[in-house]
């Protein structure tokens, strides 16, 4: 595994988060996941924050030659990352959820069930991760939040009363993924109850148009950060990153403030 250079050792620290689209191209044409793989490597983060990843899928093999025997979250870690898996909806011939990678060391992880009905399964994977150099540790949560605004309102708030002993302990906490908060409503709760910010808003003034990745209009994958500066924030647009899933990735590069 490779080692962050001494030089960002607790202070700069890379970031990025993405919807992978279970490893699928638009329309679910080809199987993408080792073009994914590349993709992240060239970004250098030192966490990742992935959503729709595919943990076990028995039809994958058959259906696309060269699919990665392991899963998603490990296959995409390889050397580079530890990964840590939070699995959410589970069928007959497997399941998917959410996922960290980290080159730093998990201290600990859970993954917290906020579905909000039986046919739309949605999990936090909440992870304590160990930065050397750094006093406290830094706390990541991996979101994909619902369809509908009202489950989208109470997800919102477990996020907030999960986090907010932590917050009021002053703890570096970043939580990143796909909010699909077409409306704007998650800045605003997430700004209020824990005192986030929105990476890109911070950096450029306006969270990033991601989604669909080919033409995207609509600002729905984000990272919130506390206890942060925003050195900067990207969306990776136009190719490769247009053909490796619906949704395009957010990075930012962050300094404890």
């Amino acid at each position: 595994m490779n080692a962050p250079s001494s030089e960002r050792l607790g202070q700069e620290l890379r970031v990025a988060t993405l919807n992978i689209h279970k490893g699928l191209s638009h329309f679910n044409r080809r199987m993408v996941i080792h073009d994914l793989r590349e993709g992240l490597r060239s970004l250098a983060p030192d966490i990742v924050f992935l959503q729709e990843v595919q943990g076990l899928n028995q039809r994958h093999a058959l259906r696309f030659p060269g699919a990665p025997g392991e899963p998603q979250h490990e296959f995409l870690a390889g050397e580079e990352w530890r990964p840590v898996y939070g699995r959410n909806a589970v069928y007959d011939h497997g399941h998917h959820g959410n996922a960290i990678l980290s080159r730093f060391p998990f201290v600990s992880f859970e993954n917290h069930d906020v579905s909000d009905h039986r046919f739309e399964r949605r999990g936090l994977l909440h992870c304590v991760v160990a930065v050397p150099g750094w006093r406290r540790n830094l706390h990541c949560v991996c979101v994909h939040l619902s369809l509908h605004e009202r489950g989208r309102t109470r997800q919102l708030e477990a996020i907030s009363g999960r986090l907010e002993e932590l917050a009021s302990k002053d703890l570096p906490i970043i939580v990143a993924g796909d909010f699909n908060d077409w409306r704007h409503r998650a800045s605003a709760i997430l700004e209020r109850k824990l005192g986030m910010t929105e990476a890109s808003v911070a950096h450029a003034g306006t969270p990033h148009r991601t989604y669909p990745s080919a033409l995207p209009l609509l600002r729905l994958d984000r990272i919130y950060v506390r206890g942060f500066n925003v050195v900067a924030s990207a969306v990776h647009s136009g190719k490769p990153w247009s053909r490796l899933s619906d949704h395009l990735a957010v990075s930012a590069r962050l300094v404890r403030s």
